[in-house]
């Protein structure tokens, strides 16, 4: 955003005080989402280190978490079947995908192919890395006598919260740098994002078939890989450089 500053330049008889119009250079584009998907990765490592280490610290919180939604479930049947309805259809990842897929189509459409072949090409590294974790870490789903839902493959990290995570930053990435939308319609969609990725966590929770480790994993690879492909994008491309910096537009 433009500020007024005042300075002393050189003129007839002395210095002069003038006023002039200053905009500050905008950081490299991308530059904050590379950081941060550094710093989400690097989370997500430690936090399967430790998981593997078997420390107890964390397996306790786990076990804890676990055990305490687990009896509220069977507690509150009704919660339990909305739970299973929004996990199974509203936040299934196909439903994701599903999105994410719409979205690319319309981009292909539009002639933007490379962008549209960009995002199904994070979907699909998320999907594999996510597969790849699980079958290298092998962690056990929890096991109940009584229990409320089944899944299938290995616990960690939670394809659910990683899917999630991955299609909203990419989406709010697009949505920010492919149009210019009022603060109302970006906070909202924002809002509606971070509820769709903390409900997926927790209701993967609720239902029995995930630690609380899986989904801050999932999450946190998610986001990571996400951010990390607009990082990619925006520093291969100058328009999208550009893009991620908009001018303001004259409304007078």
């Amino acid at each position: 955003m433009a500020e007024v500053r005042t300075g002393l330049v050189p003129g007839r008889g002395g210095r002069v005080m003038i006023e002039y119009m200053y905009r500050p250079t905008p950081p490299p584009a991308g530059a904050w989402h590379l950081r941060t998907a550094v710093a989400l990765g690097v989370l997500a490592v430690l936090v399967m280190a430790l998981v593997i280490a078997e420390w107890h610290p964390l397996h306790a919180l786990d076990a804890d978490v676990a055990t305490g939604l687990h009896s509220s479930a069977l507690a509150h049947p009704g919660m339990t079947r909305t739970a299973r309805v929004f996990t199974d259809w509203v936040w299934d990842p196909w439903t994701f995908r599903l999105l994410l897929a719409v979205v690319a189509v319309g981009l292909w459409w539009r002639r933007e192919r490379l962008l549209a072949l960009w995002l199904a090409g994070t979907a699909l590294v998320g999907s594999a890395l996510q597969q790849a974790l699980k079958a290298a870490i092998g962690r056990e789903r929890p096991r109940w006598r009584e229990p409320v839902d089944s899944a299938h493959y290995a616990a960690m990290p939670s394809g659910h919260a990683l899917t999630a995570a991955l299609v909203c930053v990419l989406l709010l990435w697009l949505l920010r740098t492919r149009s210019t939308p009022p603060a109302g319609l970006w906070w909202s969609a924002v809002a509606l994002a971070g509820v769709s990725v903390a409900g997926v966590a927790f209701t993967r929770l609720w239902l029995g078939v995930h630690w609380l480790t899986d989904t801050v994993v999932g999450v946190a690879l998610g986001a990571a890989i996400g951010l990390a492909a607009t990082a990619g994008w925006t520093s291969l491309r100058p328009d999208a450089r550009q893009a991620a910096h908009p001018e303001p537009q004259d409304r007078g």
